[in-house]
């Protein structure tokens, strides 16, 4: 069993739960995303936050080019592992 996540980051909390919700129904995820807020580095303003969508892919199913398309459509980005 390999450990793969893929990392969606979100410019907000809305897009990080839409998109969570969408990875269901979309990619046919089994497991509940994480969404994890990301305070930006020296940053205490809740604005200046960045929200992430943490996607286990043990059986690495998911094509990390559609996920980079998915997040676009909430103005976001897959992390490169």
């Amino acid at each position: 069993m390999n450990d793969v996540r893929h990392v969606l980051v979100l410019p907000d909390r809305e897009a990080a739960e839409e998109a969570a919700e969408a990875l269901g129904e979309r990619f046919g995820v089994d497991e509940e995303p994480r969404i994890v807020r990301d305070a930006l580095a020296g940053e205490d303003d809740a604005e200046d936050a960045q929200w992430l969508v943490v996607l286990a892919d043990e059986d690495e199913a998911l094509d990390p080019a559609a996920l980079d398309e998915f997040a676009a459509e909430w103005d976001g980005w897959r992390e490169e592992p």
